[in-house]
């Protein structure tokens, strides 16, 4: 796998400047709203003048349509079995999201074989010279899957909650992530925070086991605050920044963009050195 995975991150360092820049968003479990992440995110990028796609890449339990209220005819299983080509499949999303649709409880999906997904990434990667971003929404937690997926891309953002749960989690697929590529810049996103400060923590304690014991910094883009609009839009199918623009959620997103757009993080200097309370 890891010779494949090589091949496959290799097409996307030859990129030129008009190959979209590639972000693979993650998470150690389920449950913390690594999708919400994925599309609020999307969508205030293309409000920051962006050309941006968003692929599920939850194989096998995609949603990211669905909460958009979108229908698409086609989705990846049909590129998958040979019937569609990538570009058949792709849908208009709200202000112009180009939208890659998985398919949800499909065996075939959650257990791809590596050749097939490798020739499904050189695709992806390839997708639009006039893209500026494409996100792709990962499966939660460590499978083959999720590991070729961020093996392929330049920067994996990794989303977590203050749950020691979440954390531990998030600490295990880093640590997946890095004894494959040591090189991998990995960015932390904290959710569903109370308060800026508690998202700086999440960061503070994966960072502080992440140099401890891999010899790595990761770095921190950002936090959304808890915000229960959040959970009113995906009753509604709809983007929280568009159900609920002026919402805590969706300022927090909109800098948390800024941020990703200047690639201006924090790093383990700016960390507190106390152990982790996980």
């Amino acid at each position: 796998m890891c010779d494949q995975a090589q091949g496959i991150r290799n097409l996307v360092s030859q990129k030129s400047v008009t190959i979209p820049r590639v972000l693979a968003v993650a998470s150690g479990k389920g449950g913390v709203g690594k999708t919400n992440i994925s599309i609020n995110l999307a969508l205030t990028l293309i409000n920051n003048n962006q050309t941006v796609a968003l692929l599920d890449a939850d194989l096998g339990l995609a949603n990211a349509d669905l909460v958009l209220g979108v229908y698409p005819q086609y989705t990846l299983l049909d590129i998958l079995t040979g019937n569609k080509e990538l570009g058949d499949i792709i849908v208009d999303g709200p202000l112009g999201l180009k939208i890659i649709a998985g398919s949800s409880g499909v065996y075939e999906l959650a257990n791809i074989d590596q050749l097939t997904l490798s020739r499904f990434i050189s695709m992806a990667v390839h997708l639009n010279q006039d893209l500026d971003f494409l996100i792709i929404d990962t499966s939660a937690g460590l499978s083959r899957n999720v590991i070729a997926l961020t093996m392929a891309v330049d920067e994996v953002l990794v989303v977590a909650t203050s749950e020691p749960s979440s954390i531990a989690d998030a600490y295990g697929l880093i640590k997946t992530i890095l004894q494959r590529d040591p090189d991998k810049e990995i960015i932390v996103i904290g959710n569903m925070v109370r308060s800026p400060n508690e998202g700086m923590l999440i960061w503070q304690k994966i960072n502080i086991m992440t140099t401890r014991f891999l010899q790595r910094e990761v770095k921190y883009a950002g936090c959304v605050l808890y915000d229960q609009k959040v959970a009113a839009a995906v009753q509604k199918q709809q983007a929280f920044v568009l159900a609920y623009p002026g919402s805590s959620a969706s300022r927090s997103i909109q800098q948390l963009a800024v941020n990703l757009l200047q690639q201006d993080y924090l790093w383990a200097n700016s960390s507190d050195e106390s152990e982790p309370m996980v």
